[in-house]
């Protein structure tokens, strides 16, 4: 009884205008049960994932990393998720940080697990006989790879940020021919341009995180650092311009889909719209539930994994 009252006092609030539907699906309610089609396993990075959400990259070495890539590091182990970490850079000339990083223990051998440096970093290992440290990092943190990420405007507008002396597209050559390891590209939310992307997938990488416009901006947030404006943070290429740019190529690489995804139904929707092999990432939503609680990340993660199963249960992307 206590349920028909509820439907009779919240019917009215319960009314939808047409203009707020999502209209990039078909729904199909009559082919399925609540148990079918639960999302499978996939290999991916490396390693296989449960569920194909990817924690992304966001935080390096701060007083609040460890609380927050532990929880992390421990809901991707739960629920067999990928995860990279954000930069390295402060752990690679010595240990004082290690304990923010070095999460294989928590996270767990089974599920894919990545270093991060930017590729300024790289460009000065390699001009200065150093790159044997990229190895070292790679070991001491049982990473199983790492990624570099392209960020010429933050490195711009960032005060004390590094300037290129060597084209990033180079830098990557060279340090394929350096190291044996898993590597993938990611921007930080500019994305990448199509001649970009055809570069990119003509290397041999393991895969391309988009980083896509629309989602945590760090040229933008450099310039709220700094307290200044510049239209050049407004500049790049969204989620679906993107996943243009790389369906039009037949090179067989692994993609995270990045860059302004707010829930499952975007994750699903993108993951249907793009021919590679791909997952979705999320790097600020984590990182916020993460800084809050490891009960509030793992609730988040749950309502993720029930979207993620319904929609493949019901839902056909148009």
């Amino acid at each position: 009884m206590e349920r028909k009252e509820d439907h009779i006092t919240l019917a009215n609030k319960s009314q939808t205008d047409k203009s707020i539907i999502d209209s990039r699906f078909y729904y199909e309610p009559i082919f399925a049960t609540h148990s079918e089609k639960k999302i499978k396993e996939i290999e991916f990075a490396g390693k296989k994932m449960k569920y194909p959400i990817w924690i992304s990259s966001i935080t390096g070495g701060t007083g609040k990393a460890k609380s927050i890539n532990s929880n992390l590091a421990k809901v991707a182990n739960k629920f067999g998720l990928g995860m990279a970490l954000g930069s390295c850079r402060s752990i690679l000339n010595n240990n004082d940080n290690l304990t923010d990083f070095d999460l294989r223990d928590i996270i767990g051998n089974k599920q894919p697990f990545y270093a991060n440096l930017g590729i300024a970093q790289i460009e000065k290992l390699i001009s200065n006989n150093s790159i044997s440290k990229i190895s070292d990092l790679i070991n001491k943190l049982k990473a199983d790879g790492l990624f570099i990420h392209i960020n010429p405007l933050q490195e711009a507008f960032q005060p004390e940020g590094d300037k290129f002396n060597i084209s990033p597209l180079k830098t990557i050559e060279t340090i394929l021919n350096k190291i044996d390891t898993n590597i993938f590209i990611k921007e930080v939310g500019q994305g990448f341009g199509p001649e970009s992307i055809k570069a990119l997938l003509n290397l041999p990488i393991k895969g391309i995180e988009f980083g896509a416009f629309g989602g945590t901006n760090f040229a933008k947030l450099e310039l709220l650092r700094s307290k200044n404006a510049n239209p050049l943070a407004y500049v790049g290429h969204t989620i679906d311009e993107m996943i243009a740019y790389i369906n039009e190529n037949k090179a067989d690489k692994e993609i995270i889909i990045s860059g302004g995804i707010n829930s499952y139904l975007d994750g699903y929707y993108y993951m249907n719209k793009i021919n590679k092999k791909a997952v979705y990432g999320q790097a600020y939503t984590m990182m916020k539930y993460a800084s809050e609680s490891y009960t509030k990340l793992e609730t988040y993660i749950k309502k993720e994994i029930e979207g993620l199963e319904l929609a493949n249960s019901l839902l056909k992307v148009k």
